[in-house]
């Protein structure tokens, strides 16, 4: 039987299709324009994602739907609701995509989620968890969160098996936006004044390690109808991540010692206070859950993870 894998031609599906091929899967990748993802594999079309894409050649002889496709944060977001162009895609594009994959007699369905459910940050100390209560504050986390509400409904009206991954800032090859501008900085050899960055911690994720845990949640019998989040195991702070950015690019990070409450201040001031506070509050996630539920381990730690990260990619 085919594994499914939608949005594959974006960061987290590329990667996924190709280790899936690597194991020797049988894998269909879906995505908005006919591009193949790679010669061997089988790609289909569906166009935009919504209420009514068109999913049944998709789903012929599928076993497990992987859903990676979402729509995304985008700066200068030019919709002018934006929680309802999220939800568009997001809730309902996913929830049709389901009932259709339930008709078709698909066994399990892993929904790639965000940790934006659990909300924005976490107090020193505290870590979010599988069995928090749901708090989303954006319109990307809205729509995630009543996509999963959404998606357990289906599963108890079908018997369809569904699995939700939540991951935080995921990075890898070809890795964009913010954390691909620190790389940058960092390679050039910038002053960044982050050195004072010391008493937050975050958890990221590698890609690998993510595209491992769903590929364990395709046959895990104990992953039906359950929630995991998703992290490298180890946590850090804003300036030990720069630092350690240097040391898989090969290049000693510059760090200046401006304090952290200068930093949110003037960041405030010029209205860009959200974004001070993802690069330096707290976001602690505990995946102890999914480690015990699933005999699951990150397979490679965060220096391999940026190594990765940070290697050129000539042939990408």
């Amino acid at each position: 039987m085919t594994l499914l894998v939608t949005g594959a031609n974006g960061f987290v599906g590329k990667a996924l299709c190709r280790e899936a091929m690597a194991r020797d899967m049988l894998v269909r990748a879906a995505q908005r324009d006919p591009v193949s993802v790679q010669d061997d594999v089988d790609t289909v079309s569906v166009g935009a994602i919504h209420a009514q894409t068109p999913w049944a050649e998709a789903l012929r002889d599928v076993r497990t739907v992987l859903h990676t496709a979402a729509r995304v944060h985008v700066m200068h977001d030019p919709a002018s609701d934006p929680l309802s162009a999220f939800r568009e895609t997001n809730t309902n594009g996913t929830l049709h995509l389901a009932r259709q994959a339930a008709q078709a007699g698909v066994r399990r369905f892993v929904f790639v989620s965000s940790i934006k459910v659990n909300g924005e940050h976490t107090t020193p100390g505290r870590r979010f968890s599988a069995h928090d209560s749901p708090a989303p504050q954006d319109p990307y986390g809205i729509s995630k969160h009543e996509a999963e509400e959404g998606l357990r409904q289906i599963a108890r009206e079908t018997g369809l098996e569904v699995v939700i991954v939540r991951p935080p800032l995921v990075y890898g090859p070809g890795v964009k936006a913010n954390f691909a501008s620190l790389l940058r900085a960092v390679r050039r050899g910038l002053p960044l004044p982050l050195g004072a960055a010391t008493d937050n911690q975050r958890s990221l994720v590698a890609l690998d390690n993510l595209v491992d845990l769903l590929i364990t949640c395709i046959d895990h019998a104990a992953a039906a109808n359950q929630t995991f989040l998703v992290s490298d195991g180890e946590d850090l702070s804003t300036a030990d991540l720069v630092r350690r950015m240097g040391k898989a690019l090969g290049t000693p990070a510059r760090l200046l010692p401006v304090p952290t409450s200068l930093l949110k201040l003037g960041a405030t001031a010029l209205g860009k206070g959200d974004v001070a506070q993802r690069l330096l509050g707290n976001l602690q996630v505990d995946i102890a859950h999914t480690r015990d539920t699933l005999g699951w381990a990150p397979p490679i730690g965060v220096d391999e993870g940026l190594r990765r990260a940070a290697a050129p990619q000539v042939s990408r």
